[in-house]
């Protein structure tokens, strides 16, 4: 009797070998001197966003002063440039909170990792991402970038994800579903990226910018892009830090069920052939 071929049936097993493979390097990353590397790459991914974050309402900024009626078109340019920054991450190596909950998910499926490991590679990853925001705030409150319409965008911004903390338990439904949606799409763009079916850069990075354009877009909660956001309008402005941290803490569960389990438990499972090889191995 023939049986189907094993790489048809799972088709996503070039998705899952790539991502333990990045798995074991980020562990391999956690002790001794490569520690601080790996604290570096995670740092370089938060000022990564926030430059590029910076942009985005530096873009709706312009638009703004020249008509206001033309905002709507300038958060369409501007979350188009803000895609660039999952691009940037990406291509230079550096260590993204939301993308990681995905990796270390599926090693977990696989016994790759245990969730102790795992929430130590998560928890230094976000410290990176902050470090990196820290920076930005800093370079930030010495200049001019943050000023004007710009400066109105953010705090705009700001208060409206601050927002769905005050408003209770509808805001804070709201902000969770938003934050799933929002790593979910991260995620399915990274999946697309490391399972071998995608050969050109640019086609890669097409992906990364569409996925990050409708979170942007969408208005849609990245527990780090957030981060980033509020250390920046802190530095600048002050900031309600117990709603900013309500708003971070509600987005890092929302994203670990969008990009952890949506994706990574859900592919992990979807293409794990162990039955199937045990089954036709005892018919063979």
């Amino acid at each position: 009797m023939p049986t189907a071929d094993s790489g048809q049936l799972f088709p996503g097993k070039k998705f899952i070998s790539t991502v333990l493979e990045a798995l074991e390097t980020k562990t391999a990353m956690l002790s001794g001197e490569m520690r601080r590397r790996y604290l570096q790459r995670a740092a370089m991914a938060g000022i990564i966003i926030g430059v590029f974050y910076l942009i985005n309402y530096t873009v709706i900024a312009g638009f703004v002063q020249v008509d206001p009626g033309l905002r709507p078109i300038g958060r369409l340019v501007g979350g188009l440039a803000f895609g660039w920054a999952l691009v940037f991450i990406y291509y230079s190596k550096s260590e993204l909170l939301t993308s990681n909950m995905m990796i270390v998910s599926i090693g977990a499926y696989y016994h790759r990792t245990g969730w102790i490991q795992a929430l130590r590679l998560l928890g230094m990853c976000f410290l990176g991402n902050f470090i990196g925001g820290l920076v930005i705030a800093l370079i930030g409150s010495m200049s001019s970038l943050i000023s004007g319409d710009v400066l109105v965008e953010v705090l705009g911004s700001v208060s409206h994800k601050l927002e769905y903390v005050s408003a209770g338990p509808a805001g804070w439904a709201d902000l969770l579903a938003r934050a799933i949606l929002c790593n979910f799409m991260i995620n399915i763009a990274m999946l697309q990226v490391y399972n071998g079916l995608i050969k050109e850069d640019i086609t890669k990075c097409l992906v990364m910018v569409v996925a990050v354009f409708v979170f942007a877009f969408g208005g849609l909660e990245h527990s780090v892009a957030n981060t980033v956001l509020f250390t920046v309008a802190g530095f600048r402005d002050g900031i309600d830090i117990g709603l900013a941290m309500g708003n971070v803490g509600i987005a890092l569960i929302g994203n670990y069920i969008g990009g952890g389990a949506l994706i990574g438990f859900y592919y992990a499972y979807c293409n794990d052939d162990s039955r199937y090889r045990e089954i036709h191995s005892s018919i063979d």
